[in-house]
């Protein structure tokens, strides 16, 4: 296929433009941004070559030169978005920078609901990677520990809000695809559950139930998960 190198490449090792010859006509970034408008209006299932040309107006065999691969266009839509990180200066309480992290994090991959199937260390040192990564080791300079268990800090937080919102989206997918309402599914599903309960085959269910903690509140189940992450890394916990 044209554009394809023989061995693993890079693509921010690749240089963007020749020394010479004409300007290209588009710019990573253009390319970049036209793929996003797409993942986020159709969904990344219809991201291609073919469909990011016609969104630029060029050809699909000329978009190879720019970019030689479609794992190289995932990479950098995931750059493009991680550019709408806002990095601050650290406040030196490092639990609440990286709540805060977390955060926004969360609200990005609702903005860009494709986000969460990219997520992947293959795309994880990007330049605008980079400087989040380097923001969040920053945050995390008050933190009494090696670089090493930072990084694994990070990692883990990103992973658990990549599966809380994973799960997030899924349930609102499947509530606007029902043909009836998600509270009609709920009192099906909760009536089905209270007999099962109410059978005895599962006691300790049971007593969970009886429990009753009312409503179950998303953001604070978010917030509790975030901070039970954060204590196994907190030497003063």
């Amino acid at each position: 296929m044209a554009g394809r190198s023989a061995v693993p490449e890079v693509i921010w090792a690749r240089p963007e433009r020749a020394g010479r010859g004409p300007r290209p006509a588009y710019s990573r970034a253009d390319i970049a941004a036209a793929a996003v408008r797409i993942a986020d209006e159709k969904g990344l299932d219809a991201v291609s070559m073919r469909h990011v040309a016609a969104e630029l107006g060029c050809g699909t065999m000329s978009l190879y030169n720019y970019v030689p691969r479609k794992e190289d266009l995932h990479e950098l839509m995931v750059d493009a978005v991680s550019a709408e990180h806002e990095l601050w200066e650290p406040s030196g309480d490092w639990r609440a920078d990286m709540l805060r992290v977390a955060g926004q994090t969360r609200a990005l991959m609702h903005r860009h609901t494709w986000l969460p199937g990219l997520m992947s260390g293959l795309y994880g040192f990007s330049p605008n990677a980079l400087r989040y990564l380097e923001h969040c080791l920053a945050c995390l300079e008050p933190l009494d520990t090696t670089y090493g268990t930072r990084m694994e800090l990070v990692a883990m937080l990103n992973g658990m809000v990549t599966v809380f919102v994973s799960n997030e989206l899924a349930t609102a997918e499947r509530a606007r695809s029902l043909p009836w309402s998600a509270e009609q599914e709920n009192a099906v599903r909760i009536a089905y559950l209270g007999g099962q309960v109410a059978s005895g085959a599962y006691p300790r269910l049971a007593a969970a139930f009886t429990e009753d903690p009312g409503p179950i509140d998303m953001e604070a189940v978010f917030q509790r998960a975030l901070g039970r992450v954060l204590d196994a890394f907190d030497p003063a916990g």
